[in-house]
């Protein structure tokens, strides 16, 4: 049952994502993955909720920015599936942003790891709410 709701959160994310574009919302295009952030940040690549896939060398860094959209929650907290190919690193120039979730990684051996972050619906209290998920995935391959 779990795996079936998670199958379907995917499938209704992407159906989402691909539903989403071009709206005009008038902020710039998100940096596509494997772009390179702005000099000093200490970061090789940047990954948005519109990137799917995105590699890095041994020893780089990676920086997860997932914005909440209008009506959700903010992103939980980005997890890496495998933590020896892709661990969780301290962010100290993070600052909290409203409905921005940060996250960063160092990539720490070959391999592949999936980064992964979910959001819901944000309902007023005492009122009905809808029962769904969206979730992030993204693959990243990490390269010697």
């Amino acid at each position: 049952m779990r795996r079936h709701l998670l199958a379907f959160s995917a499938a209704a994310l992407m159906a989402a994502a691909c539903g989403s574009a071009g709206l005009g919302s008038g902020a710039p295009p998100a940096p596509t993955s494997g772009s390179t952030p702005t000099p000093g940040s200490g970061y090789s690549v940047i990954v948005t909720q519109a990137d799917h896939t995105a590699t890095l060398k041994v020893g780089q860094r990676l920086e997860v920015v997932l914005r909440a959209s209008s009506g959700m929650t903010n992103w939980s907290h980005p997890t890496s599936s495998d933590t020896s190919v892709l661990s969780p690193a301290v962010d100290p120039a993070a600052t909290a942003a409203r409905n921005v979730t940060l996250a960063a990684f160092v990539a720490r051996a070959p391999g592949h790891a999936t980064i992964r972050s979910a959001a819901g619906p944000l309902c007023s209290p005492g009122q009905a709410c809808p029962m769904y998920a969206v979730v992030f995935a993204a693959d990243i391959t990490v390269t010697s």
